[in-house]
């Protein structure tokens, strides 16, 4: 199997055997995506608070790195992202996502997990990063914002 990433305004889509995201997810090795996205992103000029933590609208733009695998929209833009939370603890910045999942059997919930935290140890001053994911409140395409609603009617979507 070979990986591709196809890059579009909306940020690196990976492309692998049998479709967009393929039968592994298009991604290769946590090492390889760590490498790839490190080349094609730099947070140096990031907001940041007081503490030397990213401010939680950067913490959300860079949220908007991680695409949903099966529909192609970040998830911040979905709606999916419900709060993050920043710490400062003796090992360093610690930022939390509280976040859903468009469906509860999402198969592809690890793969969004581990890119969540590709993005955000990215971040100047984050050093540990967790996701939690709910289902409560349930996901509704009310929580679309506009411009990825534009995006999916364009798409063929009716939302």
């Amino acid at each position: 199997m070979t990986d591709t990433t196809e890059t579009t305004d909306r940020g690196a889509w990976p492309q692998g055997e049998g479709g967009a995201a393929g039968a592994t997810g298009g991604w290769g090795s946590a090492e390889e995506s760590e490498d790839e996205f490190a080349a094609k992103q730099d947070f140096a000029d990031v907001a940041l608070d007081a503490d030397g933590m990213p401010t939680d609208d950067a913490i959300r733009t860079a949220l908007k790195a991680v695409l949903d695998p099966e529909i192609g929209i970040n998830i911040v833009d979905l709606g999916l992202v419900y709060g993050v939370d920043k710490a400062r603890t003796e090992e360093g910045g610690k930022v939390t996502v509280t976040m859903t999942l468009t469906s509860m059997g999402c198969p592809l919930t690890e793969l969004i997990h581990q890119q969540c935290s590709l993005v955000l140890v990215r971040l100047p001053g984050v050093d540990d990063v967790d996701v939690d994911f709910t289902f409560s409140p349930p996901w509704s395409t009310d929580m679309i914002s506009d411009e990825a609603r534009d995006e999916l009617r364009a798409m063929g979507f009716s939302v």
